[in-house]
């Protein structure tokens, strides 16, 4: 069966965080169903169990948020959409590396519908263009069920970027504004859930 889609518009971070985790402990326990969440969050940066060098830096413009996911420190805020699958790979019978590569996948697919070339580089997360860092991914798995996911940034103001390494990388930042005029970001979000779908379908088969 296929994960529900859900919209959630404009979600505050700490309280979505913790929303995640009580739905990933009841996907675990089977009394709930897999969902991936798409949502915007208020200005925010966060960091994952790497992000020390970032976690001292002071004067930030936002809160800063310590996080249990993967990955190092980023910002999430206007014009950039979240993508939170809640999954159960043991399940499904996904290694998390190649979870990681088909929400990489995905994200490139959505990419390429907004006439975007976008792939992966070797031995970095998330998904690059030509000009930077285009969408930052960052997880956490806990009994084989999945947590937090990707943000990719579609009118994002880089400016935000500037007092961090974003994931602990001297890179620049990309978005799709600066490629084309972007649709709104919850019918970015369907576009992207039914990519995610579609591969997702395909894995696990005759393992």
């Amino acid at each position: 069966m296929p994960p529900h889609f859900r919209w959630l518009g404009e979600a505050d971070c700490p309280r979505l965080l913790r929303r995640m985790q009580q739905h990933a402990r009841a996907v675990r326990h089977d009394t709930a169903s897999e969902e991936v969440w798409f949502c915007h969050h208020p200005p925010i940066y966060t960091t994952g169990r790497r992000g020390v060098d970032n976690r001292t830096r002071p004067e930030l413009p936002a809160p800063l948020l310590v996080t249990d996911r993967g990955g190092e420190t980023t910002f999430h805020g206007p014009g950039q959409l979240l993508c939170y699958p809640i999954i159960d790979l043991k399940r499904r019978r996904i290694a998390v590396r190649r979870f990681v590569a088909l929400l990489e996948e995905s994200c490139i697919g959505l990419l390429a519908g907004c006439r975007i070339a976008a792939g992966r580089r070797a031995g970095l997360p998330g998904v690059w263009s030509a000009r930077g860092k285009i969408a930052a991914i960052g997880l956490r798995i806990d009994d084989g069920v999945s947590r937090h996911g990707m943000a990719l940034n579609v009118t994002t103001d880089p400016a935000w970027f500037a007092p961090i390494r974003p994931c602990g990388l001297e890179a620049g930042i990309d978005r799709i504004a600066d490629h084309t005029s972007p649709p709104p970001l919850e019918t970015l979000a369907g576009s992207w859930f039914r990519l995610l779908v579609a591969l997702l379908s395909g894995e696990g088969r005759g393992q």
